[in-house]
């Protein structure tokens, strides 16, 4: 495990490489969670994870109720998918996402009741197995922004023995801070949930792991990981430092245990889980009322927007809708982000739906979204330096602009986790991340001939 300090907090047991300094504009950390007006209608997406979409469930004209199961698919990388409001169904059609893909969608009228459905009790747990199936029954995804199903991540195979679970709270993206607020707001949840998975899934050491930006949550947390429940002090907090990106599971699992994750692994592979701090506490709630995850929390930020706050909203409500909430645009959005400023999707307009694992609605105006203009490659190697995998992103984006195979599958491409340190760094303003992508795709393009 991680050194300890005088004061019996971790620090990180090896200093990942890479990475940037970035301004971290927490505007919003002091701001409670409020909960928006129920919307009038929501479009729930049937892809909002990773793997298989869900198929729709319900028809239109069908009434339904909160925390109903209205998509659901039989493989095994998917999440089911629930009504987030009350209401009946007008529409089982297409929607396109932010990231451009098209997919089903279910849209329901809310008859502003927000009823319950009786179906939604909490589960009976006792076993390993059990709650494997409730998460699962849970839709719960990661809620930090992957979206991969929690269900699938925690269902390690039997020849993977997991020693660690990392709860990450570190938030490094700049101007979110929802999963601060959790911490905030919701640490009884926290502490719950960390001591559900470490017994269901007999872990036996939890690390959970802060950015040193935030004092506050680093209090709140220290009383979880001091808690009387764990008298061998198995659940620890470490403190890391602020550097993007410190969040991202792989430089989670180095800074916590040292370990390295090989390229094209999983942090399973070196013993360990790592799960966002919102859906640690998720799970505890739904273990205790067996209401799905049909909600979740998000900032709203930017210097396009009037009121900045941090939103609960129902899944699917429009984005448009919430921006009106925080009192609309103060100036005309020259770029508006679902997500974090980094690793975020720009999107054309806010007539989309919130998706679960949507942290952040940014509106940019005009002098905040300007695009560094690009230059030649002076070859000072600072995106090397920036690049927390050791990649050579400009050699990677020359052999991508002459469709180079044979150069991209040796260079690595694939272990790109498109966080955008390269990008930041280079001071010729190339795109670097987008040639990342493009690199991606050539070499998905090969593989399907």
């Amino acid at each position: 495990m991680a050194k300890a300090r005088l004061d019996g907090v971790l620090t990180a047991v090896k200093k990942v490489r890479g990475g940037v300094k970035v301004a971290h504009h927490k505007n919003t950390a002091e701001l409670e969670v409020v909960r928006i007006p129920t919307p009038s209608t929501v479009v729930i997406p049937m892809q909002q994870h990773i793997g298989a979409p869900c198929t729709p469930t319900v028809k239109v004209g069908d009434t339904v109720a909160v925390g109903q199961l209205i998509g659901d698919s039989d493989k095994f990388v998917s999440a089911p998918i629930h009504a987030s409001v009350s209401g009946t169904v007008k529409a089982v059609g297409d929607v396109k996402l932010p990231n451009g893909v098209m997919s089903k969608a279910v849209t329901i009228e809310s008859d502003g009741e927000m009823r319950l459905w009786e179906g939604v009790q909490p589960p009976v747990v006792n076993t390993r197995e059990e709650f494997l199936a409730a998460v699962r029954a849970s839709g719960l995804v990661g809620l930090g922004g992957a979206g991969f199903p929690t269900h699938v991540k925690l269902n390690v195979p039997p020849d993977k023995h997991i020693d660690t679970l990392v709860v990450n709270a570190a938030e490094c993206e700049p101007f979110i801070t929802v999963d601060y607020r959790e911490c905030m707001e919701n640490s009884w949840d926290i502490l719950s949930g960390v001591y559900t998975i470490k017994e269901f899934l007999d872990i036996k050491n939890v690390v959970i792991a802060v950015e040193d930006n935030k004092p506050e949550a680093f209090h709140v947390l220290k009383r979880i990981a001091d808690n009387e429940h764990d008298p061998d002090d198995e659940v620890r907090l470490m403190v890391l430092e602020s550097k993007y990106p410190q969040g991202a599971e792989k430089m989670m699992v180095q800074s916590a245990t040292g370990r390295r994750v090989p390229p094209g692994k999983l942090p399973a592979d070196v013993g360990c889980i790592v799960m966002n701090v919102a859906s640690v506490a998720f799970i505890a709630r739904y273990l205790k009322t067996g209401k799905p995850l049909v909600s979740r929390s998000l900032t709203v930020d930017g210097s396009a927007i009037a009121e900045p706050k941090n939103v609960r909203v129902p899944v699917g409500t429009n984005i448009g809708d919430i921006i009106d909430f925080c009192g609309g645009f103060k100036a005309e959005p020259a770029k508006i982000l679902t997500g974090g400023p980094m690793m975020g999707l720009a999107i054309v307009g806010t007539d989309l739906p919130v998706l679960k694992q949507n942290n952040a609605i940014l509106a940019f105006a005009k002098d905040d979204a300007v695009i560094k203009p690009e230059h030649d490659c002076i070859r000072c190697g600072r995106c090397v330096a920036a690049c927390p995998m050791s990649l050579m992103p400009t050699r990677i984006a020359d052999a991508a602009k002459m469709r180079d195979v044979e150069t991209l599958q040796r260079v690595g491409v694939t272990v790109c986790m498109e966080c955008g340190s390269c990008a930041f760094a280079c001071p010729a303003g190339k795109p670097l991340v987008q040639h990342m992508r493009l690199a991606k795709a050539i070499l998905r393009e090969e593989a399907s001939k």
